[in-house]
């Protein structure tokens, strides 16, 4: 009796990000983040492409073949620290997620920004996310200054 074992999935490819992943990039991240909790958790195409254009980009994507499996965007500078790279949106598509492609968009990232001459990297995680906490743990970022988002509702 012959057994013939299932075709092996290709393995999920990092490579850098293009102008040909913006609208993927942008529909996972719409997909993926409940832009009602921080107003900035919303992208629009043109700030991802002025991501990709920085002169020290470090934006990449997770491809399973020609789809999306995950991305993230990085640039050097942070507020007044020019010498910090930030890492400022990460994702991974909800059936690649557990696989360790947001941990490996990370090191891609971060990699890119310290040769880049980033000293250090920041990021921010909503409060209540707390498996992009567990990431940013795992991958060597500890918890440093926590801000408070205060709203006003302008409406009567």
């Amino acid at each position: 009796m012959s057994t013939s074992a299932a075709p092996k999935r290709p393995a999920i490819g990092l490579a850098p990000m293009t102008a040909t992943h913006l609208a993927d990039v942008l529909a996972l991240g719409r997909q993926v983040y409940d832009t009602s909790v921080k107003p900035y958790t919303s992208w629009s195409l043109s700030a991802i492409a002025g991501h990709l254009d920085s002169e020290a980009s470090a934006c990449w994507v997770a491809l399973d073949g020609d789809r999306l499996a995950g991305f993230v965007l990085g640039s050097m500078g942070f507020d007044q620290r020019a010498d910090w790279g930030n890492l400022e949106w990460i994702a991974s598509a909800p059936e690649y997620q557990g696989q360790g492609i947001a941990s490996r968009l990370v090191k891609a990232c971060c990699a890119t920004l310290a040769e880049a001459g980033a000293s250090a990297v920041v990021t921010d995680v909503e409060s209540r996310n707390t498996a992009s906490a567990a990431l940013m743990r795992s991958n060597g970022f500890q918890a440093s200054v926590t801000v408070t988002l205060f709203v006003r509702e302008t409406r009567d």
